[in-house]
């Protein structure tokens, strides 16, 4: 897959897939049906770029001809870690590729006024501590939510963590790196910014209200 890694722990996902899909996700006349289909598609396909470091192990295994040694994913493998509620709509697209990733979930909003995350559920895997984590947030924009998400997750003791966005700005990345620089980002876009409500620019609106036909 074409990607672009704009610096250390960032990449960027530039294959033509990607970007012709994130278009009609950010089309404000794309219908809710629409959106939560192609987030579901464009999950999967940053899941790709997102696990192309997993490290592997040799397994012996038999084929219907003969037997070989193969390469799996090293350890208990994958924890898929959403964040409510807009990350859900990403969940399945992680799922379609990482069948047996055991899911946790974190819940935060968004405080309005103080732009600060508020956390009101965290349930994550009890053997996080021997899995690599996918923490899943559709929209990086200023990384407080982002970066709470991923303490939250790394104090369960997990391996490595990667967060897979489906849009990105320069703040929220600078965030997350200043508090946890040995998370790899993935993202389908890196944007201009922030407007004065914190909100990414060009972004997609509000990936949770369009996910859930809410507002």
């Amino acid at each position: 897959m074409t990607a672009v890694t704009t610096q250390p722990r960032v990449t960027e996902v530039t294959h033509p897939l990607v970007q012709h899909k994130l278009s009609y996700l950010r089309d404000k006349s794309t219908p809710t049906v629409h959106f939560r289909k192609l987030v579901n598609e464009l999950t999967l396909l940053l899941t790709y770029e997102a696990t192309k470091e997993f490290p592997t192990e040799d397994v012996a295994i038999e084929t219907p001809l003969e037997r070989m040694t193969a390469q799996r994913i090293s350890g208990k493998k994958v924890a898929v870690c959403p964040v409510l509620r807009a990350g859900m709509g990403m969940l399945d697209g992680v799922l379609s590729l990482v069948s047996s990733a055991r899911v946790g979930f974190i819940g935060l909003y968004r405080d309005e006024e103080t732009l600060q995350p508020v956390e009101y559920y965290v349930k994550l895997p009890e053997d996080l501590s021997e899995r690599d984590a996918i923490v899943l947030d559709p929209m990086l924009a200023t990384g407080n939510s982002s970066a709470a998400a991923i303490a939250s997750v790394k104090a369960a003791g997990a391996r490595s963590v990667t967060l897979v966005c489906l849009v990105a700005a320069p703040p929220g990345i600078e965030r997350i790196h200043g508090e946890h620089p040995d998370v790899h980002v993935v993202c389908a876009a890196i944007d201009r910014g922030l407007d004065e409500r914190g909100y990414i620019v060009p972004g997609l609106g509000d990936a949770g209200d369009r996910l859930y036909g809410t507002r």
